[in-house]
């Protein structure tokens, strides 16, 4: 049924619902940590291939197997900051830590140097990056979870995630011009002296930024009792592998990860030829030309992110999240269709007509996304009578992160697939380059279809949210109201029980 026909009046945000502008503000510059490590890997990597010589293929490897091993660890965290109680919160212990050891092992996956083997990189690069996703998945995974849980407002989570996504472009303003920036000579020796000297500027940022959500946050749900503890290493086993089915049998949470993941990932295997492409077809392999289109590119996507960010939040307050979603990701498509157009070797800035529509794609996406895992929640509340933040978070990107490692080996397979060749410098041949630049173009839009058809079956309207959130929470204040006459009930008893001694 359409969002229109089932929701006859407009709900407006109680002041009491409403997230205070310091609280956003300290939530979101968590999200600029969370985006900017993310940028940074990505913007970093590629001083493996160009620094220190080795293959695309292996780059690939070494950018899925910490995935891999991430992507595991993420439900564990998610299921063990949802059954965290301390004086402190669920959540909170876990991000102050979390973005400690993460920062700090940051610093060190890109203190490299050259002159040693091929093997030695992979081995160090591997095992160093095995550590900080784990640890930035401390951080990560209850940061995000806290997001759920700071109001119960179907319209004020979008604005939340909203604010928060607006900040964390920051970071995609400032990462397309890594490249450029490490590879000045008046500033570093070599492009591998840059890398190491920017992954410490990176690195302290995310202790410093990451600490302050765990600081100055407040949980909603920080104060629940303490759940039935679980007896042994196999009862915790079980209730967890208990909590992984009862979330992949909640289908609106399953259809909002299949669609993350169409998205996301299709953006990210595509996004891997973006630079050989700029580099190699437009500018016949001028990387100082190509570094400063790519940063160019990348900064004003970046602002008409920031726009389509607040034009995503507004119009999904009109049109509800559904239809805004679907109306997004079309935009985002005719943005993929005019890179074609913009990939012009005689014109090479013609490639900004793009930018503007492909704001939408990623923006939108982590705009509108996290505010319906919101509502989910509730949902799941209402079926399960349990807050499972935590588990969805953690489940969400432990599907996402499986989807990053796959891409991150698909794309150094592709671009082997098209015949690139490092070593043939401007000389790549026209088929190519044809290969490279489909594959830039054409997986985002296909995957961006898929997604557009299954979110069409997304069936948590404004009306339902609302309703869902009246019924749990009429049954938290019967609990309430229950606990409270037994706890009565047991004083009368000992009142009683004293005045007969």
């Amino acid at each position: 049924m359409p969002e229109a026909a089932s929701q006859p009046e407009h709900h407006k945000t109680a002041g009491k619902d409403r997230i205070p502008i310091f609280q956003k503000v300290v939530y979101s510059i968590g999200s600029l940590v969370n985006q900017f490590q993310a940028a940074a890997i990505g913007g970093l990597v590629i001083v493996l291939n160009l620094g220190l010589g080795m293959s695309p293929a292996l780059v690939g490897l070494l950018g899925a197997i910490p995935r891999l091993v991430d992507a595991f660890s993420d439900p564990l965290i998610g299921y063990a900051s949802d059954n965290t109680r301390t004086r402190y919160g669920r959540r909170k212990p876990w991000i102050f830590v979390g973005a400690i050891v993460s920062g700090l092992s940051f610093a060190l996956l890109f203190h490299l140097y050259k002159g040693h083997s091929t093997s030695f990189y992979f081995w160090y690069f591997l095992v160093v990056q095995c550590l900080f996703v784990v640890s930035f998945a401390c951080y990560s995974i209850p940061w995000i979870a806290l997001g759920y849980e700071m109001t119960p407002d179907y319209h004020e989570r979008t604005r939340l995630q909203g604010f928060s996504n607006f900040f964390a472009q920051i970071a995609w303003l400032i990462a397309p011009w890594f490249f450029k920036i490490m590879n000045d000579k008046t500033m570093f020796t070599d492009i591998v002296h840059g890398a190491r000297s920017l992954a410490m500027i990176v690195g302290t940022f995310i202790v410093v930024g990451g600490i302050l959500p765990a600081l100055f946050n407040k949980e909603l749900f920080g104060n629940l009792p303490r759940p039935e503890k679980q007896k042994g290493y196999e009862g915790v086993i079980k209730d967890l592998w208990r909590n992984l089915a009862t979330s992949f049998q909640c289908r609106p949470f399953v259809k909002l990860v299949a669609v993350t993941f169409l998205i996301f990932n299709g953006f990210m295997l595509a996004s891997a030829f973006t630079l050989y492409v700029i580099v190699y077809y437009v500018y016949s392999g001028d990387w100082g030309k190509g570094g400063t289109l790519l940063g160019w590119f990348g900064t004003v996507s970046s602002v008409c992110t920031l726009i389509a960010i607040s034009l995503t939040t507004w119009i999904s307050t009109k049109l509800g999240k559904r239809k805004t979603f679907l109306l997004t990701m079309c935009i985002a498509i005719c943005g993929y269709a005019l890179k074609w157009v913009g990939y012009n070797p005689q014109h090479p800035y013609l490639l900004m007509i793009a930018a503007p529509f492909l704001a939408f794609h990623l923006g939108a996406l982590f705009t509108m996304v996290p505010s319906m895992v919101a509502d989910v929640c509730d949902l799941d509340e209402l079926q399960t009578e349990t807050r499972r933040e935590g588990m969805f978070s953690g489940i969400y990107w432990w599907i996402q992160k499986l989807g990053q490692a796959g891409a991150s080996i698909l794309s150094g397979l592709l671009l082997v697939w098209t015949g690139f060749n490092v070593a043939l410098g401007a000389n790549q041949t026209p088929q190519t380059l044809f290969y490279m630049r489909i594959c830039d173009i054409g997986i985002p839009i296909v995957t961006s279809l898929i997604a557009i058809y299954i979110i069409m079956t997304f069936d948590i309207t404004e009306a339902k949210a609302y309703e869902t959130r009246q019924t749990i929470e009429r049954r938290r204040e019967d609990r309430r109201k229950a606990a409270e006459q037994v706890a009565w009930q047991a004083e009368e008893r000992r009142r009683g029980e004293r005045r007969q001694e």
